[in-house]
């Protein structure tokens, strides 16, 4: 992973100095804007510098890029192609890579998900649940069930 924002102390965006033109990594060509980018020890045109597999510029969509295997990389497509995967604690379907998730313990889930799995009572931020044996519940059901002796306590 390589750091867009600064490299060595070098802001990524950098003035050209007059008279003293820089050649592109991505084109070859003399960089005669006055803005050019530097990354990986190289300076590239705004409009050189894109990720290898959906062409986004790179210094427009986030302050990092990505290189594996010679390839430049956004962070989305470096997951999608290199990240992990799991599968959901809840529904057992596979989890892409750079989907945003809800984890508990151990425990992956897909945001939708990530609810009550006795009454589906979706949870936001801060919303108290447990977590008895990989099944999330709400407080309601969980001391329920701790009413009828169905389970032991274990807050998150």
């Amino acid at each position: 992973m390589m750091v867009l924002d600064k490299e060595d102390g070098v802001p990524m965006l950098s003035v050209q100095p007059k008279g003293k033109q820089k050649g592109c990594a991505g084109c070859n060509r003399k960089i005669k804007d006055r803005y050019l980018l530097k990354a990986l020890d190289k300076y590239w045109h705004e409009d050189c510098l894109k990720c290898a597999c959906c062409d986004c510029r790179l210094g427009e969509v986030g302050s990092t890029l990505y290189t594996k295997a010679n390839l430049i990389l956004c962070r989305r497509d470096y997951l999608r192609l290199f990240g992990t995967t799991g599968n959901c604690a809840a529904c057992s379907k596979l989890i892409p890579a750079f989907e945003m998730v809800m984890r508990a313990r151990d425990n992956v889930y897909h945001l939708d998900c990530f609810a009550c799995q006795l009454c589906n009572q979706r949870f936001c931020v801060g919303d108290k649940f447990f977590l008895k044996n990989n099944m999330i519940l709400c407080q309601m059901d969980y001391e329920e069930g701790q009413l009828n002796g169905t389970f032991e306590s274990q807050v998150q």
